[in-house]
C-alpha cells in the first residue's frame, strides 16, 4: 500500500489573490473554492492529473524560509525567459547565485520557489 499526493497546501493571507498568480504561473485553468465546516474558503487551482495547489488562509505572516517549496523550469524558451515572465506576474527574485543552477524566487506572499532551466520531457 502507498499514499499519492493529492495537493500542496499553501498557507496565506489572500487565497483568492495568490492562487490567481499561481494558475498563471502553472498555466493551470480549473480553479474551485470550497469552505470547511468554519467558514473558511480554501481556494484550489489544478486537476486530479496535475498537482493542485490549495491556498488556505491564515492569520499568522510567514517568517522563516519555507520548509518546502516548489521547483519550477519551463516548458518552453529559457530559464531567464521564464524569471522573466514570473516577476511580470508579481513573483520577486531573491537570489540568482551564478555558481547556482536555480534562482530563487519569491511569489506575492513571500513564499521562495525555485526556477531551474528547462528539463527534457521524459
Amino acid at each position: 500500500m502507498r499514499s499519492r499526493i493529492l495537493a500542496v497546501a499553501v498557507d496565506c493571507h489572500d487565497a483568492e489573490s495568490l492562487a490567481r498568480f499561481w494558475s498563471r504561473a502553472l498555466g493551470y485553468d480549473e480553479i474551485r473554492r470550497w469552505q470547511d465546516d468554519k467558514g473558511v474558503e480554501y481556494v484550489n487551482i489544478g486537476t486530479d492529473d496535475q498537482c493542485m495547489l490549495v491556498f488556505q488562509p491564515v492569520g499568522e505572516d510567514k517568517v522563516v524560509k519555507n520548509r518546502l517549496h516548489l521547483d519550477l523550469a519551463p516548458v518552453a524558451g529559457t530559464q531567464a525567459d521564464e524569471v522573466a515572465r514570473l516577476t511580470e506576474l508579481g513573483a520577486r527574485v531573491l537570489s540568482d547565485d551564478p555558481d547556482l543552477p536555480w534562482v530563487v524566487l519569491a511569489d506575492p506572499e513571500g513564499n521562495e520557489f525555485c526556477v531551474l532551466p528547462p528539463r527534457e520531457a521524459g
